[in-house]
């Protein structure tokens, strides 16, 4: 899976850098946000800009990097979705677990 990270005004930013986040590859998904709030890195802001399809097990991966970051008192929030996408996260109603932003700087802007 094509990931990069970045520190920005102390949040780790993932980018994910996919059209599709499905069984095969959510799995590479899930073990890196793991690893992250492993880290200290609790405070996760998904970049899902290049996404444009989602599955079940997709979702399930970010679902449980919300649960261990929310376990350790961080956050993992989602910014920059396609309209397809989002489309998932209401008919699942995991748009009312998620915080889910426009785009990177409301993101940031929510956590001041």
């Amino acid at each position: 899976m094509n990931l990069n990270l970045e520190k920005i005004n102390g949040c780790t930013v993932l980018f994910i850098k996919e059209e599709r986040i499905d069984a095969h590859n959510s799995g590479e998904l899930k073990e890196a946000v793991l690893h992250l709030i492993e880290q200290g890195e609790v405070n996760i802001i998904v970049q899902l800009e290049h996404v444009r399809f989602i599955d079940s097990s997709g979702l399930g991966a970010l679902l449980s990097g919300y649960k261990n970051a929310a376990a350790k008192s961080g956050k993992l929030a989602l910014a920059n979705m396609q309209q397809q996408v989002l489309s998932m996260f209401e008919l699942t109603r995991l748009n009312r677990v998620f915080d889910i932003y426009a785009d990177l700087n409301e993101a940031f802007d929510s956590e001041t």
